[in-house]
């Protein structure tokens, strides 16, 4: 009983967590794509709220965050990570900056749903 109630918590946190993504994406070169996805993850949290977990299009957009990680996944982390440190603010100085956030965008929102995920193949209904 204290895991559900738990996980309307861990959605509820998510959904402004998600908000706060897609706001921020509005300036961004492709912002059409992240605000939808950013959007979607929101509906999941909220439908996890409700307790009700659709077994495919969990697993489609899980899938899909996964592939677009590894295709987005940059080649140098450590340069990524030292380029972030070294800047003072959160603007984007490079292409190479873009897709590194994007990758990890995109494997928030896969963590993120997994046991919404976990939930839904556990169910067999």
């Amino acid at each position: 009983m204290k895991s559900k109630n738990f996980l309307s918590y861990y959605f509820g946190l998510w959904i402004l967590l998600f908000g706060l993504f897609a706001y921020w994406q509005f300036n961004d070169p492709d912002p059409e794509i992240w605000v939808s996805l950013y959007g979607v993850a929101m509906i999941f949290c909220y439908l996890g709220i409700r307790k009700v977990y659709p077994k495919i299009p969990l697993t489609i957009l899980t899938i899909v965050c996964l592939i677009g990680a590894v295709y987005f996944y940059p080649g140098e982390i450590g340069s990524w990570i030292s380029q972030e440190v070294e800047q003072k603010d959160l603007t984007m100085k490079t292409p190479q900056m873009e897709e590194a956030r994007e990758t990890f965008g995109l494997l928030i929102i896969a963590l993120v749903l997994s046991p919404a995920l976990w939930n839904a193949w556990k169910n067999k209904k």
